[in-house]
């Protein structure tokens, strides 16, 4: 009909796939893995809690706390009580070794904050921001979005064993969506990306350009075609083992999945919970 009244409106468009960093980041460490964290329902029982983890959600809750706060009431000793106040004990081996890891948090925390302009008011803290491109509605949460000289700063906290680098910030596909996303979603440029990590004091920067963001998105989409494929395929009666294989590696040994897949108990060795901690 709407070709005899002249009209042609072609293909009818894809429905954008909507992702997040830590879904594109699992489909490129294992699909498998992918596929019982997004699709499998029930999703298999997942691993208990890791040191490491709980030491990051602490110090980045204790962080998000402290700016809810007045500008005037952000003071490092507020921070580590703050800190105190979302501390656990998951996956700590005892709680000597917590009390060790608490110790060493409170330090970063309260070096951190005596060195911040805590009067800055961030524009966005823990902020879910969303931007549409071609193919994918790229999305998140971002730790901070500070506003200097009228454009937009994504700040992401780590408090991983390793310092990081202008190479990190430069090649993290997270950050770049976030950078886009946030322009978007708060109407004003962004090109700055900072990875603040807090055992080391050291923040690495990256200032992108419309071309390198340009790249990361290609990437995201590249990735996104695929796992849409797998999940439409998946849906029609595919072979899941087929459409999401294990991709094994050291990887294998932190995997929240570990006890539902045999090639990745296989490919390395389990670890205590505590195992990757910083010495």
């Amino acid at each position: 009909m709407q070709e005899q009244l002249g009209f042609d409106f072609g293909a009818m468009p894809k429905k954008l796939v909507r992702v997040t960093p830590a879904k594109l980041a699992t489909w490129a460490d294992c699909p498998r893995r992918f596929r019982m964290a997004y699709l499998d329902r029930p999703s298999p029982p997942r691993g208990g809690a890791w040191a490491h983890n709980t030491l990051g959600a602490v110090v980045h809750n204790a962080l998000k706390a402290l700016f809810d706060l007045p500008a005037q009431r952000r003071t490092p000793e507020q921070a580590v009580a703050l800190l105190h106040r979302q501390w656990k004990n998951d996956g700590f081996r005892d709680a000597e070794q917590a009390g060790v890891y608490r110790d060493r948090a409170v330090g970063w925390v309260r070096d951190y904050v005596t060195e911040l302009d805590t009067s800055i008011e961030p524009v966005g803290i823990e902020r879910w921001v969303s931007t549409p491109t071609s193919k994918i509605v790229a999305e998140g949460r971002v730790d901070r979005i500070d506003l200097r000289d009228g454009e937009l700063v994504i700040v992401d906290y780590k408090t991983g064993r390793h310092a990081l680098t202008v190479d990190d910030a430069r090649g993290s596909q997270a950050l770049a969506l976030y950078a886009l996303a946030a322009r978007r979603t708060l109407r004003k440029p962004c090109h700055r990306v900072e990875l603040h990590h807090l055992p080391t004091g050291t923040v690495s920067v990256w200032e992108h350009t419309e071309e390198s963001l340009g790249r990361h998105v290609s990437r995201a989409e590249e990735a996104a075609d695929e796992l849409r494929l797998a999940t439409d395929t998946l849906e029609a009666g595919g072979d899941p083992e087929i459409l999401f294989p294990p991709r094994t590696g050291n990887q294998c040994t932190w995997c929240d999945f570990r006890r539902s897949c045999p090639e990745g108990q296989r490919a390395a060795p389990s670890l205590d919970p505590w195992a990757l901690l910083a010495p």
